[in-house]
């Protein structure tokens, strides 16, 4: 089986420099999700037809098992697989499909492809209201005769309701001969790919038709309205295979996943979360409102609360993020560990039972267990060129307002006091501290302004 996938499209309604079929939805550019789609069908070839924006299209999306068909210039969809047909293989059966389409099942293909055996198939849906889009036009025997084009009908053949989504399938080898009898004798002046219908009537192949199960597998995108509108219709499906799994979402309405999410029993997700890559929600996670996370793992039972960021890092069991906490790149956090209201954290280990609770900034750091980190302390990691590690062994207490210039490490049981600067190791089990003296001066008088 071949695939082509159309996606040459300039996009001028979208009215960007961006490449229409380069627009993401859900967090994946449109023809991204038609490729994936298309790779569950196993094809033997998967040829991408680009033109507008070639080089951008190209460099996002190049992969070892894509062939790329340049188009140019653009004459119409017949014209776009012409430049596909030298890379198509075999006798077998090609599908046709679109890059601005995303939401096409795989289920639903395959139910087209199995219509298309000796046959040319088409996917058709009813619209309510067909505007814009070709009709299935049908003799009285309800056989598919040919497609018009909305531009090209008559008021007769705009009165129904069936409509072409341009997506089929049929014989490599009728595919071949009907492309080299295309013309664009058209109010476009474009080959239609539709004008195939026609010969296969002519040639007395079979026609069959397909249906998607819900009607928005075939909405396209052809302006920024249009792509918002399928950015909800995605997170709606989303946030119902979510909850079909057992996850309780506070509004389904609310909720925004922009990669992979994957959720254990008896998480709850609150209003306004965003995950983006792959995110993993052990069981019983709780996730509080307004909390981005991307690329991260978050372990059982663990609770985030509100405005809470994370990328790529791994929080532990049981633990207590937030609110408004920030784990950057290269965090991990084991069993039981609290990172409480603005603390950010960088490329640092935190092992069990450790607490960070209150205005904190912990970089390029090793922690150990039952370590507590006063509110106001931060290790020292950049000297304007290098970073540089610190070390804070099994339960050190730090005191509030500690600055650690590392390279430093503060040895097993130590205790810093508050307000140190700590430019040496401390050693294990003592009190270190480092602050200047306390002095009182009497008679000291604030200054005040000078009348002018």
């Amino acid at each position: 089986m071949n695939i082509v996938i159309l996606a040459a499209g300039q996009g001028k309604r979208m009215h960007s420099n961006l490449p229409k079929v380069l627009h993401p939805v859900a967090g994946k550019a449109l023809v991204a999700h038609v490729i994936d789609t298309a790779r569950h069908l196993s094809p033997q070839t998967l040829c991408l037809v680009y033109g507008h924006g070639g080089d951008a299209v190209r460099s996002t999306l190049d992969a070892p098992d894509l062939t790329w068909a340049l188009q140019e210039p653009q004459l119409g969809t017949g014209h776009a697989v012409q430049q596909a047909l030298p890379y198509l293989k075999g006798n077998g059966t090609t599908l046709i499909l679109y890059g601005d389409v995303p939401l096409i099942q795989t289920e639903t293909l395959k139910r087209l492809l199995h219509a298309a055996q000796d046959a040319l198939a088409i996917l058709t849906v009813e619209l309510a209201d067909p505007s814009g889009y070709g009709r299935i036009v049908r003799n009285d025997a309800r056989q598919v005769v040919r497609i018009v084009e909305e531009k090209d009908s008559t008021v007769e053949e705009r009165r129904i309701h069936e409509i072409n989504t341009g997506i089929m399938a049929m014989p490599t080898a009728r595919l071949s001969e009907w492309l080299g009898r295309l013309s664009n004798n058209n109010a476009q002046k474009e080959y239609y790919l539709t004008d195939i219908v026609g010969m296969a009537v002519e040639a007395g192949l079979p026609l069959r038709t397909a249906n998607p199960k819900f009607e928005w597998e075939v909405l396209g995108v052809n302006s920024k309205v249009q792509l918002a509108e399928l950015e909800r219709i995605a997170q709606r499906s989303n946030a119902e295979q979510l909850m079909e799994q057992g996850v309780r979402l506070a509004d389904p309405a609310r909720l925004d996943v922009r990669g992979e999410l994957v959720c254990g029993r008896d998480v709850y997700i609150d209003v306004n979360c965003v995950f983006e890559g792959k995110v993993v929600l052990d069981e019983a996670v709780e996730v509080g409102p307004n909390c981005v996370l991307k690329n991260a793992c978050i372990g059982a039972g663990t609770r985030l609360a509100a405005f809470t960021h994370i990328e790529d890092a791994v929080v532990g069991p049981d633990g207590m993020i937030g609110p408004f906490a920030r784990l950057r790149p290269g965090t991990e956090l084991a069993e039981d560990v609290h990172i409480g209201n603005f603390v950010e954290v960088k490329k640092s280990r935190i092992a069990a039972h450790s607490k960070i609770n209150h205005l904190a900034y912990i970089g390029d750091a090793i922690i150990g267990s039952r370590v507590n980190v006063g509110a106001g302390t931060i290790t020292c990691n950049y000297d304007g060129a290098n970073k540089f590690q610190t070390i804070i062994e099994d339960d050190a207490f730090i005191g509030s307002d500690t600055q650690l210039v590392a390279p430093v490490t503060v040895g097993r049981g130590a205790t810093l006091g508050a307000g140190t600067t700590l430019t040496k190791d401390a050693p294990p089990d003592t009190l270190t501290i480092s602050r200047a003296k306390q002095i009182s001066i009497t008679g000291w008088k604030r200054p005040v302004k000078t009348k002018k």
